[in-house]
């Protein structure tokens, strides 16, 4: 290394400098922390957040680095994304749900990643419009069934309607045959979850009732992806995810590990591709009750651009309030709620030292509130995102799908189908939440409402209360 001469000092060349000290919670302050990593991970990122953008956490024999700003970001996601490979979670979460393409690394993920992407292609999604808009309509029909009557759970039908959706639109295939499936998605989303706040210290094979209730599950869920892979075998063709799977599989070399990948990839579809879009639409049910004013324009727009007929893809140019509602409440409850990354060599994220290995953190919940970027922000206020407003705030203050080459693959789906979602409940019916009931944020592979939503449903028509 070369020295330079700078104002009359010798400067090294090469990289800029960067600070080794970070603000944060003191040392002694880990067994609380420790604490809010198992019961409070909200919290824990807002405790982070409130010492400033780039903070060092000591928690037992980990230290998380956390970033909280548009740059550092954008720094870690896209522009440097390939020295960061999954992180603190995730990485343990690999024993739960396998090599997909939220894991997977490197040339695998690739390869995973140009086998899937074309049928998540905008002309192939846009086809898909009136699938999604049957699934929506028989959901209304479903709540219609419980109107005036006793509470429905708003998260079991959410989560219903979006495995209906993902079968008919990528697998050409009804997952409502099986009954099960999402209680064995819960029980593997509540596997990772422990894998991570144990830091995948605990062996799978400890009977713990947890690690029991994931070891059926996974059965079960092997015993849907054979299903799934025996009824497409039995009537080849198409273009979908499912038939791109089974030609994956002939060209593996290894039969069994194929069938392996096929697995894991399935299950990294079901999973991701229902929790996330169910996760939006629940929150979405629960801000409009609280905001009357919201609904009412929701339904205005949808009697609007709709009628009484369902919508179709060119429809979601003109459901532009729906739109921005969606919009605002990732913002609010980003479904993917942090994104954690290691750093495989040293870096540099806003002037501060990062060592190899290091568990990095950025936090789409916590990014989403920054008070420097966002005004009032935990205020459910659509208007934000007004297409027709001047946007001032960086690129990177708002990624609820996540961002540089790790970027949602489902995206352009998951916003269709919130969109005609929305827009078709708010025209036909109004959901109401029980009284001293909240909803309550829970943080798992995504950010879900706690215990299910209990709503009562009316017709739209109807004055509240009535």
């Amino acid at each position: 290394m070369t020295l330079t001469r700078r104002r009359g000092a010798a400067v090294p060349d090469g990289p800029p400098q960067s600070r080794k000290d970070y603000p944060g919670p003191p040392f002694w302050a880990g067994p609380g922390l420790f604490r809010k990593l198992v019961a409070d991970r909200l919290g824990l990122m807002t405790q982070a957040a409130t010492y400033g953008d780039a903070v060092k956490l000591s928690i037992g024999p980990k230290t998380l680095y956390f970033f909280n700003h548009p740059d550092h970001a954008k720094h870690v996601l896209a522009d440097n994304s390939g020295n960061y490979h999954k992180g603190i979670g995730l990485v343990q979460a690999r024993r739960a749900i396998g090599d997909g393409l939220l894991t997977s690394e490197g040339e695998l993920w690739r390869k995973q990643r140009r086998m899937i992407q074309p049928a998540f292609q905008n002309k192939r999604i846009a086809r898909q419009d009136e699938a999604i808009a049957r699934e929506a309509a028989a959901l209304v029909e479903r709540l219609r069934a419980h109107e005036g009557g006793g509470p429905v759970d708003v998260v079991a039908e959410m989560t219903g309607l979006t495995l209906g959706v993902l079968g008919h639109t990528l697998l050409d295939s009804d997952l409502g045959s099986f009954g099960s499936i999402g209680h064995s998605f819960e029980a593997v989303q509540d596997q990772a979850m422990f894998e991570m706040v144990s830091l995948g210290m605990v062996p799978m094979w400890v009977p713990l009732p947890k690690q029991l209730r994931f070891r059926r599950a996974r059965r079960e869920l092997q015993r849907v992806v054979n299903h799934l892979v025996a009824d497409r075998e039995a009537r080849p063709g198409g273009d979908d995810v499912m038939s791109r799977l089974i030609a994956s599989v002939r060209e593996e070399t290894d039969p069994r590990v194929g069938r392996l990948r096929m697995r894991d990839e399935l299950v990294t579809l079901l999973l991701a591709g229902h929790e996330t879009t169910a996760s939006t639409l629940s929150w979405t049910f629960h801000l409009v009750d609280r905001h009357p004013e919201v609904r009412e324009r929701l339904r205005a727009e949808a009697v609007e651009v709709l009628g009484d007929r369902l919508p179709r893809y060119e429809d979601l140019q003109r459901l532009r309030y729906t739109a921005m509602v969606v919009e605002e409440v990732m913002r609010l409850y980003p479904p993917v709620w942090i994104l954690p990354r290691q750093a495989l060599r040293d870096d540099v994220v806003g002037g501060h030292h990062v060592p190899a290995g290091a568990d990095v953190l950025v936090s789409p919940y916590t990014l989403h509130r920054h008070p420097a970027f966002w005004d009032a922000p935990d205020r459910f206020d659509p208007e934000r995102f007004d297409p027709d407003r001047p946007v001032t705030r960086p690129r990177y203050a708002y990624i609820p799908f996540g961002a540089g080459p790790r970027f949602c693959v489902g995206n352009h789906l998951g916003m269709m189908e919130a969109t005609f979602v929305i827009a078709m409940v708010a025209r036909e019916l109004r959901l109401e939440a029980l009284p001293g009931r909240p909803a309550v944020p829970e943080p798992m592979l995504s950010l879900r409402v706690k215990g299910g939503l209990p709503m009562t449903v009316r017709s739209a028509g109807k004055p509240p209360g009535e």
